[in-house]
Protein backbone atom coordinates (compact mmCIF):
# COMPACT_ATOMS: atom_id res chain seq x y z
CA UNK A 1 0.00 0.00 0.00
CA UNK A 2 1.30 3.20 -1.02
CA UNK A 3 0.73 6.13 1.84
CA UNK A 4 -0.49 9.06 0.32
CA UNK A 5 1.26 12.71 0.55
CA UNK A 6 -1.08 14.71 3.51
CA UNK A 7 -2.12 17.50 1.15
CA UNK A 8 -2.97 14.62 -1.48
CA UNK A 9 -5.94 13.45 1.24
CA UNK A 10 -6.92 17.13 1.95
CA UNK A 11 -10.06 18.19 0.33
CA UNK A 12 -9.52 22.20 1.29
CA UNK A 13 -8.39 24.51 4.01
CA UNK A 14 -10.97 25.95 5.94
CA UNK A 15 -8.81 27.94 8.40
CA UNK A 16 -4.92 29.13 7.73
CA UNK A 17 -2.75 28.96 9.77
CA UNK A 18 -2.41 32.85 10.18
CA UNK A 19 -5.80 32.96 11.03
CA UNK A 20 -5.77 30.26 13.28
CA UNK A 21 -2.63 32.38 14.98
CA UNK A 22 -4.96 35.53 15.05
CA UNK A 23 -7.66 34.60 16.90
CA UNK A 24 -5.53 33.00 19.55
CA UNK A 25 -3.20 36.07 20.00
CA UNK A 26 -7.13 37.75 20.31
CA UNK A 27 -8.41 35.08 22.61
CA UNK A 28 -5.26 35.07 25.20
CA UNK A 29 -4.95 38.83 25.42
CA UNK A 30 -8.61 38.53 26.47
CA UNK A 31 -8.25 35.84 28.82
CA UNK A 32 -4.65 37.21 30.25
CA UNK A 33 -6.60 40.73 31.14
CA UNK A 34 -9.34 38.14 32.52
CA UNK A 35 -6.68 36.14 34.87
CA UNK A 36 -4.21 38.23 36.16
CA UNK A 37 -3.33 37.81 39.72
CA UNK A 38 -5.30 34.70 39.66
CA UNK A 39 -2.95 32.25 38.98
CA UNK A 40 -5.05 30.18 36.45
CA UNK A 41 -3.86 26.95 35.47
CA UNK A 42 -4.51 26.08 32.06
CA UNK A 43 -5.71 22.34 31.51
CA UNK A 44 -5.55 20.57 27.91
CA UNK A 45 -7.09 17.27 26.55
CA UNK A 46 -4.60 14.62 25.21
CA UNK A 47 -3.02 14.60 21.87
CA UNK A 48 -5.61 17.10 20.05
CA UNK A 49 -5.26 20.45 22.65
CA UNK A 50 -1.34 20.64 22.43
CA UNK A 51 -1.02 22.45 19.63
CA UNK A 52 -3.68 25.03 20.51
CA UNK A 53 -2.32 24.99 23.87
CA UNK A 54 1.23 25.78 23.06
CA UNK A 55 -0.25 28.40 21.39
CA UNK A 56 -2.24 29.52 23.48
CA UNK A 57 0.08 29.37 26.32
CA UNK A 58 3.03 30.93 24.66
CA UNK A 59 0.47 34.35 23.70
CA UNK A 60 -0.73 34.84 27.33
CA UNK A 61 0.89 37.39 28.68
CA UNK A 62 0.39 36.40 32.45
CA UNK A 63 2.22 33.67 33.94
CA UNK A 64 0.59 30.57 34.13
CA UNK A 65 0.57 26.99 34.53
CA UNK A 66 0.16 23.99 31.79
CA UNK A 67 -1.66 20.37 32.66
CA UNK A 68 -2.56 17.50 30.81
CA UNK A 69 -5.06 14.96 31.00
CA UNK A 70 -5.39 12.26 28.34
CA UNK A 71 -9.57 11.28 27.95
CA UNK A 72 -10.87 9.20 25.15
CA UNK A 73 -14.34 9.12 23.59
CA UNK A 74 -13.58 8.08 20.16
CA UNK A 75 -11.42 4.67 19.78
CA UNK A 76 -10.29 5.30 16.66
CA UNK A 77 -13.37 6.02 14.58
CA UNK A 78 -14.71 8.86 13.37
CA UNK A 79 -17.84 9.27 16.17
CA UNK A 80 -17.69 9.48 20.40
CA UNK A 81 -18.67 6.34 21.57
CA UNK A 82 -20.35 8.40 24.18
CA UNK A 83 -18.17 6.94 27.45
CA UNK A 84 -15.21 8.67 28.74
CA UNK A 85 -11.89 7.13 30.03
CA UNK A 86 -9.25 8.59 31.46
CA UNK A 87 -5.97 7.34 30.63
CA UNK A 88 -4.02 10.00 32.33
CA UNK A 89 -4.44 12.35 35.20
CA UNK A 90 -3.80 15.65 35.99
CA UNK A 91 -0.64 15.96 37.98
CA UNK A 92 -1.78 19.51 39.46
CA UNK A 93 -4.40 19.53 42.40
CA UNK A 94 -6.73 21.78 41.26
CA UNK A 95 -8.38 22.50 44.81
CA UNK A 96 -9.08 26.06 45.01
CA UNK A 97 -7.61 26.21 41.56
CA UNK A 98 -8.67 28.71 38.51
CA UNK A 99 -9.12 26.34 35.40
CA UNK A 100 -8.80 27.24 31.88
CA UNK A 101 -9.62 24.20 29.89
CA UNK A 102 -7.44 25.15 26.36
CA UNK A 103 -9.76 22.46 23.74
CA UNK A 104 -9.25 21.97 20.46
CA UNK A 105 -12.84 21.58 19.41
CA UNK A 106 -16.00 20.95 20.76
CA UNK A 107 -18.34 18.40 19.01
CA UNK A 108 -20.93 16.74 20.96
CA UNK A 109 -19.60 18.26 24.10
CA UNK A 110 -19.93 15.35 26.14
CA UNK A 111 -16.15 14.88 27.17
CA UNK A 112 -15.98 18.51 27.90
CA UNK A 113 -19.11 18.66 30.14
CA UNK A 114 -17.73 15.77 31.89
CA UNK A 115 -14.57 17.52 32.38
CA UNK A 116 -15.70 20.49 33.64
CA UNK A 117 -17.83 18.79 35.88
CA UNK A 118 -15.03 16.69 37.06
CA UNK A 119 -12.62 19.91 37.83
CA UNK A 120 -15.47 21.35 40.01
CA UNK A 121 -15.82 18.13 41.93
CA UNK A 122 -12.54 18.06 42.68
CA UNK A 123 -12.70 22.02 44.36
CA UNK A 124 -11.65 23.76 41.25
CA UNK A 125 -12.52 27.75 42.24
CA UNK A 126 -13.51 28.68 38.79
CA UNK A 127 -13.43 26.32 35.27
CA UNK A 128 -13.91 27.90 31.94
CA UNK A 129 -13.12 26.76 28.81
CA UNK A 130 -11.42 27.82 25.24
CA UNK A 131 -12.38 26.32 22.70
CA UNK A 132 -10.21 26.79 19.03
CA UNK A 133 -12.96 25.13 17.01
CA UNK A 134 -16.94 24.64 17.96
CA UNK A 135 -18.92 22.56 15.99
CA UNK A 136 -22.76 23.93 16.92
CA UNK A 137 -24.61 21.39 14.79
CA UNK A 138 -23.10 18.62 16.51
CA UNK A 139 -23.52 19.72 20.15
CA UNK A 140 -25.74 17.30 22.29
CA UNK A 141 -24.77 18.66 25.79
CA UNK A 142 -24.85 21.91 26.72
CA UNK A 143 -21.37 23.40 27.89
CA UNK A 144 -20.21 27.01 28.22
CA UNK A 145 -17.56 27.90 26.31
CA UNK A 146 -16.46 31.58 27.68
CA UNK A 147 -13.41 32.28 24.91
CA UNK A 148 -14.45 30.79 21.67
CA UNK A 149 -12.22 30.33 18.35
CA UNK A 150 -14.38 29.76 15.14
CA UNK A 151 -17.59 27.67 14.58
CA UNK A 152 -16.82 25.06 11.88
CA UNK A 153 -19.51 23.57 9.56
CA UNK A 154 -20.23 19.70 10.05
CA UNK A 155 -17.20 18.16 7.94
CA UNK A 156 -14.37 16.43 9.33
CA UNK A 157 -11.76 18.49 10.29
CA UNK A 158 -8.24 18.09 10.69
CA UNK A 159 -5.18 19.33 11.07
CA UNK A 160 -3.16 21.85 13.96
CA UNK A 161 -3.83 18.99 16.28
CA UNK A 162 -6.92 17.39 15.10
CA UNK A 163 -6.23 14.08 13.58
CA UNK A 164 -7.92 11.01 12.15
CA UNK A 165 -6.65 7.81 13.56
CA UNK A 166 -3.67 9.83 14.70
CA UNK A 167 -3.10 11.04 11.35
CA UNK A 168 -2.66 14.45 10.29
CA UNK A 169 -2.15 16.53 13.63
CA UNK A 170 0.84 17.71 12.24
CA UNK A 171 -0.92 20.69 9.44
CA UNK A 172 -0.52 23.92 10.67
CA UNK A 173 -4.24 24.68 9.41
CA UNK A 174 -7.28 23.53 9.87
CA UNK A 175 -8.63 21.44 6.80
CA UNK A 176 -11.48 19.14 5.76
CA UNK A 177 -10.33 15.75 5.23
CA UNK A 178 -11.04 14.04 1.58
CA UNK A 179 -14.59 11.99 2.64
CA UNK A 180 -13.15 8.93 1.13
CA UNK A 181 -9.81 8.86 3.73
CA UNK A 182 -11.98 8.38 6.21
CA UNK A 183 -14.66 5.61 4.51
CA UNK A 184 -11.67 3.85 4.04
CA UNK A 185 -12.15 4.02 0.12
CA UNK A 186 -8.76 5.49 -0.20
CA UNK A 187 -5.66 2.99 -0.96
Amino acid sequence: MKIADVQDQIDHELISKADIHKKINEVAAQASEDYRGKDPLLVAVLKGAVNTMVAFSQAMSIPVQMDFMSLSSYGSGTSSSGTITVRQDLSTDVRGRNVLIVEDIVDSGRTLAWLVEELKRRGAQSVEVFALLEKPSRREVDVQVKYKGYEVPDEFVVGFGLDYDERFRNLDSIAVLKPEVYQGEQA
